[in-house]
C-alpha cells in the first residue's frame, strides 16, 4: 500500500517563503503525475500544483507565480517552494498522485501568520 510522508511545514509571516517535501513510498511514484493539494476547516480538499514524471507543471490560479513544483524521481521525492506566502495560504498541505488515491498521508500544516 502506497505511504505519503509529508514534512517541512510551520510557520511564516506573510511575505516569506517556505518549502515543503513529500517521500512517496514504493512504485506507485513511477510514471505518475503527482500533486500538492491542501485542506482547511472552512474548505474541500483542493489542489494547488501539479507535476509529470517528466516534470512538466501546472498551478492553480491562487498560487501562479509565487509556488514552484519539483519532483526528484530517484528519491521518490516532490517539493513545494512557496514564495510570497499570504494567510490564505493557510492549510493542512498534502501530496498524492492525479488522480488522488483513497490512501492520503498525515499532511504537514502551513500557517501563514504574522
Amino acid at each position: 500500500q502506497v505511504q505519503f510522508v509529508e514534512s517541512g511545514g510551520g510557520l511564516v509571516q506573510p511575505g516569506g517563503s517556505l518549502t515543503i517535501s513529500c517521500k512517496v513510498s514504493g512504485s506507485y511514484f513511477v510514471y505518475r503525475t503527482m500533486a500538492w493539494y491542501r485542506q482547511t476547516p472552512e474548505k474541500r480538499r483542493e489542489s494547488v500544483a501539479s507535476v509529470t514524471y517528466s516534470g512538466a507543471t501546472t498551478y492553480e490560479d491562487p498560487v501562479k507565480g509565487r509556488f514552484t513544483i519539483s519532483r526528484v524521481n530517484s528519491q521518490n521525492t516532490v517539493h513545494l517552494r512557496m514564495t510570497g506566502l499570504k494567510p490564505e495560504d493557510t492549510a493542512v498541505y498534502y501530496c498524492n498522485g492525479v488522480p488522488a488515491t483513497t490512501t492520503w498521508g498525515q499532511g504537514t500544516q502551513v500557517t501563514v501568520s504574522a
